[in-house]
């Protein structure tokens, strides 16, 4: 790891509970500093379990620019997208003003004009390189974080912010994405994973420095990062302990 990897294990309720005093933190930060806390997040079980918690975080949710890492290309009322994901977890409940969304256009049907459009979008409010303060990613059971799979192109970018993947090995095959460039510019990156099924890809993305893996080579990368484990997706790590 070239940055500096803060790994914590505990039950699902206290890891969402931590997640959620850091993240006000940060945010509390980053408004001193530079007026806005720019959030990026991603779906699947880390929606559920740690961006629901910041349902009760204390957050100036006005000041929040929120991005997505990656979103499946159906329309946004799909109970695949990531966007209603975070609608029913999060924004649904959050007072007005709520933050400033920025949503990836995934039912477009010209996936490659919307890829630009958002990497364009990212540039406009973040700058050139786009850095956000805290990108929020999973982990699959292969090692992928946002829509970047082991072996895929996509996993190598290095000069768009936001490309298409067309083949996900998961349905549905089509997706938009970041890139592993605006990951590393990030502040902060947090990784999450929960599950016995995500301890060999854990165990190796932390423990082997020459992993390919998607999340090894996002952690690598990280200026700074954090990786959240329950006890099950800790289990083969040596030492871990669950708080």
């Amino acid at each position: 790891m070239t940055g500096i990897v803060d790994v914590v294990v505990g039950t699902a309720g206290w890891l969402a509970a931590e997640f959620a005093s850091r993240t006000s933190a940060m945010a509390l930060d980053a408004v001193r500093d530079r007026q806005r806390f720019a959030l990026a997040i991603s779906g699947g079980s880390v929606t559920e379990r740690l961006v629901a918690a910041l349902r009760s975080a204390a957050i100036d949710w006005g000041t929040v620019d929120l991005f997505w890492c990656d979103e499946r290309c159906v329309p946004p009322s799909d109970p695949e997208s990531n966007y209603a994901a975070a609608r029913r977890y999060l924004l649904d409940s959050l007072e007005s003003p709520g933050p400033r969304i920025h949503r990836m256009r995934g039912e477009d049907a010209d996936r490659v004009f919307a890829a630009h459009c958002y990497a364009a979008e990212l540039e406009a409010t973040l700058g050139t390189p786009p850095v956000l303060d805290l990108v929020l990613l999973g982990v699959g059971e292969d090692g992928h974080v946002c829509s970047l799979f082991p072996g895929h192109h996509a996993l190598h970018e290095i000069v768009d912010w936001v490309v298409v993947e067309t083949a996900a090995p998961k349905p549905p095959p089509v997706r938009l994405t970041i890139t592993l460039p605006v990951v590393a510019a990030a502040r902060h990156v947090v990784v999450a994973a929960f599950g016995e099924e995500k301890s060999a890809v854990v165990a190796d993305a932390l423990g082997n420095p020459d992993s390919s893996l998607p999340v090894a080579l996002a952690l690598r990368g990280a200026e700074r990062a954090t990786i959240y484990l329950d006890d099950a997706a800790a289990s083969m790590i040596p030492s871990a302990g669950s708080v």
